[in-house]
């Protein structure tokens, strides 16, 4: 994984010097302006969450490096369309180009047809990615801390703080989450996936649950999530109500069918 992670940077690396040499800073922030549909995906979030509202944030992708072309014929705004008429309160949606096979204009495209919450998912490595993502429509921005430095993390909310986007912390493990624990304004995802192994246990965030008990905004659970049952495990072991789910939803013959299985679970 650690391989793969690499070249995503450094492709990533490359992706972002293109588009700072054909957008510069001060046209995306101008760009950033003409947007008027922002969402506050925290404050929304943290509502249902205090309301222990199960909330799936849906996840639109075409690929994954582990898993490969999930559609081949890929659309969107068709699996956006399907997703909020089965009643998907938030979205997520894959804009990294060549391993996810993502773009920034499915954000932008959503956005136009639908008043959703939407996390833009992707490598975030350069504080110029985070206005850009707005410019785009994103309402809040993945942070990975596995993948950077705690400097760059600190910098990169900080970029988000001051666009008024909010940001989503992703941590695999318990160093992870105690230093996930100082970015007090942000939402944690836990990642259940390990990084090594590429195994997936859903006993990861109930361990890293219990040491971000007493952090002040909602945690995510990450990974794994294919059931009612493993919905239903987390909901019994956590105090978690918070789902990003992609590949269970994406892979199934009724997507709609999927998510009212996945989210209509009494608590």
């Amino acid at each position: 994984m650690d391989n793969v992670l690499k070249k995503i940077i450094l492709k990533k690396k490359e992706r972002i010097q293109v588009y700072k040499k054909n957008n510069p800073i001060n046209q995306i922030l101008n760009n950033i302006k003409n947007v008027k549909n922002f969402i506050n995906f925290r404050n929304e979030i943290k509502k249902r969450d205090q309301e222990k509202k199960i909330s799936i944030i849906a996840e639109i992708k075409q690929a994954s490096p582990s898993a490969g072309v999930f559609k081949k014929e890929f659309n969107h705004l068709n699996i956006a369309k399907l997703y909020v008429e089965n009643g998907a309160p938030f979205l997520s949606v894959l804009t990294e180009e060549d391993f996810f096979l993502g773009k920034l204009e499915y954000i932008e495209n959503i956005k136009k047809n639908y008043n959703v919450p939407i996390l833009c998912k992707d490598f975030f490595i350069d504080t110029y990615q985070v206005p850009l993502a707005k410019s785009f429509g994103a309402d809040c921005i993945l942070i990975i801390l596995s993948a950077i430095e705690k400097e760059l993390a600190i910098d990169l909310y900080q970029a988000a703080k001051e666009l008024n986007i909010s940001t989503l912390i992703e941590v695999h493990s318990s160093q992870e989450a105690e230093i996930a624990m100082t970015f007090e304004d942000s939402l944690i995802g836990i990642n259940n996936r390990n990084l090594d192994t590429l195994e997936v246990s859903l006993n990861t965030s109930v361990q890293l649950g219990k040491i971000l008990s007493s952090h002040k905004n909602p945690l995510i659970c990450e990974s794994g999530i294919h059931s009612a049952e493993n919905v239903k495990y987390i909901l019994e072991n956590t105090e978690i109500y918070n789902f990003l789910i992609g590949e269970s939803l994406l892979k199934s013959q009724d997507i709609g069918l999927k998510l009212k299985e996945l989210s209509q679970i009494s608590i």
